[in-house]
């Protein structure tokens, strides 16, 4: 009968054996390689950092070259008695511990006792212990000393998956070392070698799936080839591949922002339908969808899709976005999305928030930025970029519209999309020459301005009065001293209000004097009532209406 071979899983098949064999983490194995060659060995080594990255797996690299005979520039021979033992599990001098089992201070105190003997065979004796930060309190400050102080043919190396576990007193005598995830792309390149090596044909939108699902970690990758091999055979096919894994389709995404783009609002319910008949997660479909508009995002602004990770026919549909959306487009979908995506959580039918949530999107109008319509009204190029305003770019805002507010948004979501606040003061169209009952009528409008932006200054310009004006020089008599001092603190600042309110900058000049009572001259005046003490063909009357720009009452 014929002996049947065993299956390896592709894990433990593809482990790497030596530091160049290790992927996405050259910052730790080129750091490693040179300790050894320069004979800067420490020891005590922590590795931390996601699952499945490798650092077990440069843990015993390490190991078995520290022992190794025949190590050429930092590298393992394989070949030698010592890393042959190693590789048979034959080795007395690498001691592999779980922490998660053996995390008792009973287990620690006979590790403790057994650094004291010396290696068999090799140079080192090496101690792996995986998920250290299961250990307890106590097994951790059993080992304190001995790290601190260990015998020169031991070395430690701790790998953990949680480093805020693991105490600062133990951390704080190893080398510590930070694994990173796994790119993309590094691993669909991985992925595709061992495909090649294997016979299996996988197309490069199956290995994108894979690769999203494991989410950095190799090992979770490398478990899901085996898992669609088992359920395909040889050739794998990317949609078989979604099924089995119950993945949503990425064309979904597509297809509702082109909802938008065409105000097909029947697509909401379509699309909802689907993600229903299909078993899909709302909140995972909702977490594609932020990442789709993402994805946008970036195209938008970088006008380039290296910072997608996606199959490459879907990076190039990506760029076909490029004039269809603007920035602000798209930051206010992901505002309103981030929004629903908390709602969603608590919703007791999240098919209907989701329909709800996709029409709200669809009827979303495009927007148009404030220096886009002040570039309009002028006539002049006041925005560079490729979204300034054109017939048939998407922030162009028809003329006759421009006194609907900037971000337009179609009732029925107004109260759900989020728009800010726009506290900047659109200067007025004034004439070049102002005089005093010019400055007088906008003065209360000024101090407003002032008001929603600083408070406490806009008290002390309450108490202020404009007394004169010439030159664009405006003279204020103040009651307090402090109050002139305050003011010239904020000579700055009240260049640039006056500018966005008067229409050009007035000069502030300051005296201290009695409050005078041509502050309160905005207000009507009733004149008849004033004739008797006119003098010189009414002067007074004359003077309140043109210095201080009160109005006649008429009766």
């Amino acid at each position: 009968m014929t002996e049947q071979i065993k299956f390896v899983v592709t894990a433990r098949k593809w482990r790497p054996q030596t530091f160049k064999d290790v992927v996405g983490q050259e910052h730790i194995t080129t750091t490693l390689k040179n300790a050894i060659l320069n004979n800067r060995v420490a020891h005590s080594y922590l590795f931390a950092g996601p699952r499945g990255v490798g650092k077990t797996t440069t843990a015993r690299i390490l190991a078995k070259v520290l022992n190794c005979t025949n190590s050429k520039e930092g590298e393992p021979c394989n070949e030698c008695e010592m890393c042959l033992s190693f590789a048979n599990s034959q080795s007395l001098d690498i001691i592999e511990i779980d922490g998660a089992s053996n995390r008792r201070i009973e287990e620690i105190r006979t590790l403790r006792e057994s650094v004291k003997y010396a290696p068999t065979k090799g140079v080192y004796k090496v101690y792996i212990i995986d998920e250290v930060h299961m250990l307890t309190t106590e097994s951790f400050n059993a080992l304190l000393k001995t790290l601190e102080e260990p015998p020169e043919h031991t070395v430690f190396i701790f790998a953990t998956t949680d480093i805020h576990k693991v105490p600062l007193t133990i951390i704080s005598r190893c080398q510590r070392f930070d694994f990173r995830r796994i790119e993309m792309g590094t691993m669909k390149k991985l992925l595709m070698e061992i495909a090649a090596s294997e016979g299996i044909s996988i197309d490069d939108t199956a290995l994108t799936l894979i690769a999203r699902k494991a989410d950095g970690a190799l090992r979770d990758a490398q478990s899901l080839f085996d898992q669609a091999i088992s359920f395909s055979g040889k050739n794998v096919d990317s949609a078989v591949l979604a099924k089995m894994l119950n993945l949503i389709d990425d064309e979904i995404y597509f297809k509702i922002s082109n909802s938008i783009l065409q105000k097909d609002f029947s697509a909401a319910f379509e699309i909802s339908q689907t993600i229903y008949e299909n078993g899909w997660n709302y909140i995972d479909f909702l977490n594609e969808l932020i990442e789709h508009f993402r994805n946008i995002l970036t195209v938008l602004i970088r006008k380039n899709n290296d910072l997608i990770e996606a199959a490459e026919v879907f990076k190039k549909k990506y760029l076909d976005y490029r004039d269809q959306f603007s920035e602000g487009d798209i930051l206010r979908i992901l505002a309103y999305l981030n929004k629903i995506q908390w709602e969603l959580k608590s919703s007791s039918n999240q098919k209907l928030k989701i329909e709800i949530a996709l029409c709200h999107l669809i009827g979303l109008e495009k927007s148009s930025t404030i220096t886009e319509v002040l570039g309009k009204i002028t006539g002049s190029d006041t925005h560079s970029s490729p979204s300034s305003l054109s017939d048939s770019s998407p922030g162009y805002v028809p003329t006759k519209q421009i006194n609907k507010p900037i971000a337009n948004v179609r009732p029925a979501i107004k109260e759900e999309v989020i728009v800010p606040e726009i506290k900047s003061f659109v200067s007025p169209s004034l004439s070049p020459t102002m005089d005093f009952q010019d400055v007088i009528s906008k003065w209360n409008e000024f101090i407003e301005q002032v008001k929603s932006e600083k408070l406490f200054f806009s008290s002390v310009l309450l108490n202020a009065s404009p007394v004169e004006f010439s030159n664009d020089q405006l003279h204020l008599e103040v009651e307090h001293p402090e109050d002139e001092d305050i003011i010239d603190e904020n000579k700055a600042y009240l260049d640039k209000k006056t500018t966005e309110v008067f229409g050009k900058k007035l000069n502030i000049n300051v005296s201290k004097g009695k409050k005078s009572s041509k502050k309160k001259s905005a207000e009507p005046v009733d004149l008849e009532d004033k004739t008797s003490t006119q003098s010189g063909g009414g002067s007074f009357a004359d003077d309140i209406v043109n210095e201080l720009g009160g109005r006649e009452i008429k009766r």
